[in-house]
């Protein structure tokens, strides 16, 4: 008579073996660190056109478009924006937007934004005779989750964060950075100074003080001010 342990045997083997199957695989990814990370990756940085419609002038760029450009070159600055495109209707050679477009770039470089970041283009214009000169960049926004989603936090029998913790620490921060195009990645570093560099090393080769000379404005003299 077959003893009940050996009549189980196979019975327990084939449940190890659908258990084993039926094991979800592992998570891909990196988790966060900590819970306010999990909202870090929901805020959206979308690209939005900034542009002003200039008309043809036959003497080119007027005094209210000049003012007009200043205000726009300021955004551009405060947006620290990249390329602005001077976009001029296609056939317009020596008319009135031809001489605008021009102007509107020179007066750009006069207030200081650099060669090549003021790109003269064309449009097709369809042939209409008072077409815009459409000058533009792209500025980034940054748009925040939305947060108020509250679960009940008293069913935390887990003694796990709540879903929404972080969520308002996320937003505060896409409303505050300057400029959201910083949280696309990081800017690209300047030229190293050469020069310096080249200095540094030499004094390091010849046993020397590699820092600079301490003078007086940088001393930390508590101030003598009446009390």
């Amino acid at each position: 008579m077959m003893s009940p342990l050996v009549r189980l045997t196979p019975l327990a083997a084939a449940l190890a073996l659908t258990g084993c199957a039926s094991t979800p695989p592992p998570a891909t990814g990196s988790a966060a660190l900590t819970p306010l990370d999990t909202w870090s990756s929901r805020v959206q940085v979308i690209a939005q056109p900034e542009e002003i419609r200039l008309a043809p002038h036959p003497t080119g760029l007027s005094g209210t478009q000049a003012r007009a450009l200043a205000e726009f070159h300021a955004r551009w600055t405060i947006a620290e924006g990249g390329v602005i495109t001077v976009a001029a209707p296609t056939g317009t050679q020596g008319s009135g937007a031809y001489r605008v477009s021009a102007d509107a770039r020179a007066f750009l470089l006069e207030q200081g934004a650099a060669a090549d970041q003021v790109r003269l283009i064309g449009y097709d214009g369809a042939g209409t005779a008072n077409a815009p000169i459409v000058i533009g960049f792209e500025r980034y926004v940054a748009v925040a989750p939305r947060c108020g989603e509250w679960a009940p936090v008293t069913r935390t029998a887990g003694n796990q964060p709540y879903a929404n913790l972080g969520c308002a620490v996320t937003a505060n921060m896409a409303a505050q950075v300057a400029n959201p195009g910083d949280l696309r990645g990081p800017r690209p570093m300047d030229p190293a100074d050469t020069g310096r560099r080249t200095t540094v090393l030499g004094k390091y080769r010849a046993g020397e003080v590699t820092s600079t000379a301490k003078d007086e404005q940088a001393s930390g003299a508590v101030s003598t001010a009446v009390q």
